[in-house]
């Protein structure tokens, strides 16, 4: 079979067109290793990268994956989640007076170059992204594959270079996709390129129909779009065909809209083929939707980790999240996942606190009041995304975040960069929200 292989003219835009054609060329696929404060295995998989790998492989092409998160395991937590290597490394310049550690989890760059050298020689390397804020990873396996591979050619694409593409072209890629890849069917991850991976991934819908002004999903996918129900049986049977899956988290952000004709079917199916699969939503469930139907139906179908997506209780936070759940919507909600079986300490509940313009009093009485109705309150902090509205109200705060996205850290933003939550003022609304207040 004759090779064919090119990337686009230029340096940004969109490789589909390219890669329809694409036949007999190896491909490696990378998911780099993670600098931040913390990281939490929260059922992590780069599913956009492994979808493209499995497209290309259809097509006629050889695929490899080397996953820096995943290769770096060190002991199994709960539901098929894992815990992974990390070592303290020195703070990038924007943290240097941030009275925290700093580390990067995964692995290193010279355990990735050996990772790499044990791999046969690739014609074209992708690198995903995901947080903006967790840039020095993606460089740092860029930097080692063109040590390793010097004349091929990278290209890099996921998060961070859709949001920061004038950041990432300084990457060191070859090629930044900046564009939803328009040939990529929805889905469908290569979970068997993992030699033994214990919780599988389920991407039922992309986008979102909600407008909240401090999330990126309408930027990224500007149109809602649910899976047909065939691919989405089709791509659990795949995943469910590996014997060492116990597990599947659903990367939705919109699991339950439509949920008479997409998610109670989907259930159904579920509960007859996989019976004993145990289910998680670390997305967040929209509140609004969480009558005793569907609390039952999430129990009955065996959804393991709920979170519920409330941000806050008070008219500022409620007009930022698009007015999407009130206070009577999560009432009703608590009382139903209660009623289904739920415990109160599973009905976890984001709250966001730094928002710009946001009164900390606010979030404190929105933790109050998930604590009064049963939840568990569980503290998001706000994170400056470019592209939203209140990312906007950050820059006028911050400037300086428009050219460093370490700065995007939610870790850090509230308190170090934009100070909108004193240091104090956070760890007192954590304790409340943790119950230790």
């Amino acid at each position: 079979m004759k090779k064919v292989f090119s990337l686009p003219d230029g340096h940004t835009g969109d490789i589909s067109p390219a890669l329809r054609n694409w036949r007999g060329a190896r491909v490696l696929g990378i998911n780099p290793s993670v600098y931040d404060f913390a990281w939490f295995d929260l059922w992590s998989k780069p599913v956009g990268l492994l979808a493209l790998l499995r497209f290309l492989r259809s097509g006629g092409n050889e695929v490899y994956l080397v996953d820096c998160l995943y290769e770096a395991r060190t002991e199994p937590l709960t539901f098929g989640r894992w815990r992974v290597e990390r070592e303290r490394v020195e703070k990038p310049g924007p943290y240097r007076n941030i009275p925290r550690r700093y580390y990067r989890f995964g692995l290193s760059g010279a355990a990735l170059r050996e990772r790499l050298g044990a791999r046969p020689g690739p014609d074209v390397i992708f690198v995903t992204s995901a947080m903006t804020y967790w840039y020095r990873g993606v460089f740092e396996a860029i930097e080692t594959a063109r040590a390793v591979f010097p004349d091929v050619p990278v290209v890099l694409g996921g998060t961070y270079a859709r949001l920061c593409p004038e950041h990432a072209a300084r990457s060191g890629a070859d090629f930044v996709q900046t564009r939803p890849l328009s040939c990529l069917p929805l889905g469908s991850p290569a979970m068997d390129l993992y030699d033994a991976p214990s919780c599988g991934v389920l991407l039922t819908s992309r986008g979102c129909p909600m407008r909240c002004d401090y999330c990126a999903a309408r930027r990224l996918w500007p149109e809602f779009e649910q899976r047909p129900l065939r691919d989405v049986f089709a791509d659990l049977s795949a995943q469910m065909s590996l014997p060492t899956v116990t597990d599947m988290a659903f990367y939705d952000d919109a699991l339950l809209i439509n949920r008479e004709r997409h998610f109670y079917p989907l259930c159904r199916h579920i509960r007859e083929r996989y019976p004993g699969l145990r289910l998680h939503t670390p997305n967040g469930l929209h509140v609004a939707q969480l009558d005793d139907e569907c609390c039952r139906t999430l129990f009955r179908t065996g959804f393991r980790t709920i979170r519920l997506s409330l941000e806050g209780t008070d008219d500022f936070t409620g007009r930022a999240s698009s007015g999407k759940a009130t206070v009577s919507d999560y009432a009703r909600a608590v009382a139903s996942l209660l009623r289904a079986g739920y415990g109160h300490d599973a009905i976890e509940t984001y709250i966001l606190a730094g928002l710009p313009g946001q009164d900390a009093a606010n979030v404190r009485a929105s933790i109050d009041t998930v604590r009064s109705l049963g939840g568990r309150p569980k503290l998001a902090e706000f994170s400056p995304i470019p592209g939203t509205p209140l990312y906007e109200d950050a820059l006028r705060l911050t400037p300086g975040i428009s050219d460093e996205p370490l700065l995007h850290n939610n870790t850090i933003y509230a308190q170090y960069a934009s100070k909108t939550l004193s240091p104090d003022g956070l760890q007192s609304l954590k304790d409340l929200a943790a119950g230790r207040e």
